[in-house]
């Protein structure tokens, strides 16, 4: 197999047009089965504290780097819980779940996508880092019963508000108690109105559970917003 070499791009980045959009294929980056061609390169990306090579290839999103959104959200969310299971939620070629799984090797780290291309790659990924507590599968594929210790998520905004929403109200009432979701959303892309909408669906989602959602970063053009559950 042919390798092709990629830097990490630096920090100083500005945000492209839209939030999810930048560095995606003709294929939708959630799409189960991307068209386009497959051949996986390396990418040098610090995770963790630590300088690695993953792999990547087209038809994903955010192939050539970690995208701005993923990069504010880790400088900015609290250390993953040391064990239980946790969530990355629209893994990508994983940089969330890895990094999760590399801060807590005592966890069991879920990273859920519905592309397969995606998902392939958080595999080899995992094996490529030696991490052994790292599911990769599609949402239908996660046990019923599992409760989150914490949510990660740069969700993807591109399959629209209807389906952004349904997601979301798939997903967090499924975090445990005294637990914590993290989402970040470009601003311009919504991320005021996705406050205003999941503090408005706070009752819905959690019941009688006592649930508030705030704003815990802004950068870059990017809103960090964290959901704790009681």
């Amino acid at each position: 197999m042919r390798w092709r070499k990629a830097e990490e791009p630096t920090e100083t980045e500005q945000p492209t047009q839209t939030d999810r959009v930048a560095d995606v294929t003709e294929d939708h980056y959630f799409t189960a089965h991307p068209a386009s061609a497959g051949e996986r390169r390396l990418l040098k990306v610090t995770l963790a504290g630590r300088k690695v090579e993953v792999e990547t290839a087209g038809g994903i999103f955010s192939p050539g780097r970690i995208d701005l959104g993923t990069q504010v959200l880790l400088r900015t969310v609290p250390p993953p819980p040391a064990t239980g299971d946790l969530l990355d939620l629209g893994c990508g070629w994983g940089p969330l779940a890895l990094t999760m799984a590399l801060k807590s090797p005592a966890a069991r780290i879920w990273a859920v996508d519905v592309n397969e291309r995606a998902l392939d790659l958080v595999r080899r990924n995992a094996v490529r880092l030696g991490l052994e507590n790292v599911t990769s599968c599609t949402p239908y594929d996660v046990p019923g019963d599992v409760a989150f210790a914490a949510i990660w998520s740069n969700p993807p905004i591109r399959v629209g508000k209807e389906a952004l929403h349904a997601m979301l109200e798939q997903w967090l009432p499924r975090l445990a108690p005294a637990a914590e979701a993290h989402l970040v959303v470009q601003q311009h892309l919504g991320a005021d109105s996705l406050q205003r909408w999941v503090d408005e669906r706070l009752p819905d989602l959690f019941g009688t559970r006592p649930a508030r959602v705030i704003r815990v970063a802004s950068a870059k053009g990017f809103r960090v917003l964290g959901i704790t559950v009681s």
